[in-house]
C-alpha cells in the first residue's frame, strides 16, 4: 500500500470500531477515530475526533476538516427494532443518517485522496438480506451492500477496494440498546454471539495486501446463523 497507513474509523467509543481501532495500532496503522464520546487509546497513533455522525450539520464540519486517509472504516451504527405495526419514523431516519448518509458523506470526502490500495469496509451486518422485526435497520444495511458494490466497480481501476463485514450477533453494548426492546438476539447456532475482535480480523484481513483482489464483496461472520 502506497504511503503511510492510516485509517479513519468510525464508531471508536465501544464495539466493533474500538475492537478494529485497537487492532490496527497493534499493527502499526495510524488511527483516526471518530464518536460522540472522547476515546483514549494507550497509542500516541490514536487521534480521536468527536462528533455525532447522525447530526446532519456536525457531518458537514468533520467532512471539511477531514485529513488525507488510506482507508476507512464505518462501524458506528445503531439499533431499533420494531414490527410492521409499530415502525418508528424518527428511529428509522436515525439509522439512515448514521449508518448511511455518513459513510457516503466521509467516503465521498475521502476516496478522491486515496492512494492506490486504499481501503474503504463498511460493518454491515446479517440481516441486510430481511429479519423479521428490524426491517428498518435491515434497509439500512442492504443499502450498505448496494452502495459497496457501486463505489467497488467505481474504484478499481484506482486500485481501491470496497467490501462489507456482515456480522451476526456480536457481543457489543448496542445489544442493550432500548430500542431493541422486545426483540432479544439472536445467539449463533454454535452456541456463542460474535466477539467484536472477531470481525475486527476480518476487517485488518480486508485492509492488507493479502485482499487486494477482494472488492465489492459481503464477508458474512454468523457462526452458522446463515446455514
Amino acid at each position: 500500500m502506497a504511503g503511510p497507513r492510516h485509517a479513519l474509523v468510525t464508531g471508536t467509543s465501544s464495539g466493533i470500531g474500538a475492537a478494529v481501532a485497537a487492532r490496527l495500532l497493534a499493527e502499526g496503522w495510524r488511527v483516526t477515530g471518530v464518536a460522540r464520546r472522547p476515546v483514549t487509546m494507550a497509542s500516541p497513533h490514536y487521534a480521536h475526533v468527536a462528533c455525532d455522525l447522525s447530526d446532519a450539520a456536525a457531518r458537514r464540519e468533520l467532512v471539511a476538516s477531514l485529513p488525507a486517509a488510506t482507508a476507512f472504516v464505518h462501524a458506528a451504527g445503531i439499533l431499533a427494532t420494531g414490527g410492521l405495526d409499530a415502525l418508528d419514523a424518527e428511529r428509522g431516519r436515525a439509522m439512515w443518517d448514521l449508518h448511511v448518509a455518513a459513510a457516503e458523506e466521509i467516503a465521498g470526502a475521502l476516496a478522491p485522496r486515496m492512494p492506490e490500495g486504499g481501503r474503504i469496509v463498511l460493518i454491515g451486518s446479517r440481516t441486510w438480506t430481511g429479519s423479521p422485526q428490524r426491517s428498518q435497520y435491515a434497509a439500512t444495511k442492504g443499502a450498505l451492500v448496494a452502495m459497496a458494490r457501486s463505489w467497488a466497480a467505481e474504484l478499481v481501476a484506482r486500485g481501491i477496494t470496497v467490501n462489507v463485514v456482515a456480522p451476526a450477533a456480536t457481543e457489543t453494548p448496542m445489544l442493550g440498546d432500548p430500542g431493541r426492546s422486545g426483540v432479544p438476539p439472536r445467539v449463533p447456532p454454535m452456541g456463542r454471539l460474535i466477539r467484536p475482535d472477531e470481525v475486527a480480523a476480518a476487517v485488518t484481513f480486508l485492509m492488507s495486501r493479502d485482499a487486494d483482489a477482494i472488492t465489492g464483496q459481503v464477508l458474512t461472520i454468523c457462526g452458522g446463523a446463515s446455514l
